[in-house]
This record gives C-alpha cells, structure tokens and sequence, in this order.
C-alpha cells in the first residue's frame, strides 16, 4: 500500500527548507510547542489520485482552476507535516457513494497505527450498516470523523443516518463537516439542514469546515447557538478564497468572541498555495492577539483532544 515515487521534487527543496523555517518562526514566536492541524487529508493512493484529478480538472464541485501544492507521497506528505511542526493532524477521509466508508475507515484505523501523530479519523455514508462501522471505529479507537455534505451529496438528516450521529453525540467525538455551500452548493448544504441535526442531536461536537464558508454569518450563528459547535479555519482568511468566497468584515467582531472554538485547518495537501499562506493569513488579520493565535494554532485542539496539551 505504499505510493509511487513522485516527480522529481530537487527543484522545489530548497523552497520547503524556506518555507518550513517560517512556518516554525510563526509558532515559536508564539510560545507555542507546535501546530494543531484538524483539517488534512491523507487516504488510500488510488482514491487521492482520483481526488487531484478531479481538482486538476476543474471540476463542477470545485469550479475553478485548483493546483495541488504538496503532490508528493505518503511518506513526504507526513514528512513535510513534522518538519513544519505539526503535532497532530488527521486524515479526513469521506466517501462518495454506498459501500465505501467502511473499506475508508479501514484504511485509516491502519494509517493511524503506524502514524502516531494522526488523529485516528473515520467517515460514515447514509447506508443500511452505517451504525455497525461508526460503532466499530469507536471501538477501535477513532479520535474523529468526517462528513462531506456537498461531495457525499447526501441529507445529514437522512434517516440511515440517526443512530450514527447518536452514537457518536455519546461518544464525545468531533465530526469535521463540510456542510457550507463553497466552493459551490450542493442539494443539501447550507446552515438549514445542520440547524435541523443540531435540534435533533444538541450535544454533537461539530467543527465546521472553512467556517461553513460562503455562510459565514449564519454558521456563527449556529456556533453561538449550540455551545459544542466549533469552526476551522481551512482556507477562510487566504488571497484564493477572498477572491471569490471573501469573509464578510462585519463578522470580524465574532472572530475574537468565538476565538476558543475556532481550530486551525489547512486542508493539505490539497491547497493551491503553500501552508505559510494558510498561517499567515491568520497572523494578519488586524484585531486579533496572540492569545488569540495561541487559542487557534494550538490550545483550543488541545483541550477538545484530551491529553493533546501534555
């Protein structure tokens, strides 16, 4: 299961050496012992593959010209993450169809067992034995899911789906959603149906991919509304999302009463810009302390995976 050897990188090392030590000048300054990544993906070869070509076309889901910054292997991609001085991160996984998730979940129970430093992930689909794989990534340990609203195509809502948002609101465990309707809607995204789920399942711990982006305002709502909401910060903030999908200023003033229940996420590989970008583009908004930083980068991941601070 390992990947291919990648393109020739000679080029480009001396850009990631570059990269790397402003990458850890950034949480060194900070008093930081690190980074806290919730939001990165690592998944089988053959699906990633599938993943950069469908980024690499343009297709309707993504809408725009999307250039993969870390195309390298498995073992690089967890490389480049430790040099930049990630100490967790996870492997968000999602499945697109029925009879997917458990093979993916599979997968990244192994993942997790020979890379300490991921956040066991798992994923779930709205299908007949949903309940039956989410109940045995518990056992096995599963620190996080994921659930792909727009890519899934699915109601969050959907019956399929009651005894696995059940089971896991009583495991305590974190759900990443991508439930916003960037980079383009989907049937069921939006803050509607979440509102729904969340009148359904109160004490869900949801972190809300890129901040429910282009909904900004209303998936802040949410987060004040329902105290175990929390958001991440994947690609809000950076010049490729402000240019189509920009933060809403007048929302500013939520950012720092929010602030510790907002998690840093990148969304690497998968970036059309490099991880200092992602950094940066938070260091740089105007209004915002370094306590504030500290919460995001760090502490607030922390304290929602017990033990991560020791």
């Amino acid at each position: 299961m390992t990947d291919a050897p990648p393109p020739s990188t000679t080029g480009c090392r001396a850009v990631l050496t570059d990269e790397t030590t402003q990458v850890r000048q950034i949480w060194s300054t900070l008093g930081l012992r690190g980074v806290i990544d919730v939001h990165t993906h690592f998944m089988p070869k053959s699906v990633l593959d599938k993943v950069w070509h469908y980024f690499d076309s343009a297709g309707p889901l993504v809408g725009r010209t999307w250039p993969i910054t870390y195309r390298d292997n498995e073992s690089q991609r967890v490389n480049t993450l430790r040099q930049f001085g990630v100490r967790r991160f996870t492997a968000l996984v999602y499945p697109h169809k029925p009879r997917m998730a458990a093979w993916l979940n599979q997968w990244s129970a192994r993942f997790a067992r020979y890379t300490p430093d991921c956040l066991a992930t798992a994923t779930f689909y709205p299908e007949p034995d949903a309940a039956e794989y989410v109940e045995e990534a518990i056992r096995g340990g599963a620190q996080i899911f994921k659930a792909h609203i727009q890519v899934g195509r699915y109601d969050p809502n959907d019956p399929l789906l009651d005894w696995v948002w059940g089971t896991i609101e009583d495991a305590g465990l974190p759900v990443v959603i991508h439930c916003g309707s960037g980079p383009t809607p989907g049937e069921h995204t939006g803050p509607e149906p979440i509102e729904r789920l969340l009148h359904r399942y109160p004490r869900l711990r949801l972190i809300i991919a890129h901040m429910g982006m282009p909904e900004y305002a209303e998936f802040f709502d949410i987060c004040e509304r329902h105290p175990e909401v929390r958001l991440d910060t994947t690609m809000v903030f950076t010049s490729f999302a402000e240019e189509t999908m920009p933060f809403p200023w007048s929302e500013r003033h939520r950012l720092r009463q929010l602030g510790d229940r907002i998690l840093f996420g990148s969304d690497f590989p998968n970036i059309p810009y490099g991880y200092l970008e992602a950094m940066r583009s938070l260091t740089r908004l105007p209004g915002i302390d370094d306590a504030w930083l500290r919460g995001v980068f760090y502490e607030n991941a922390a304290r929602l995976f017990d033990g991560l601070a020791q």
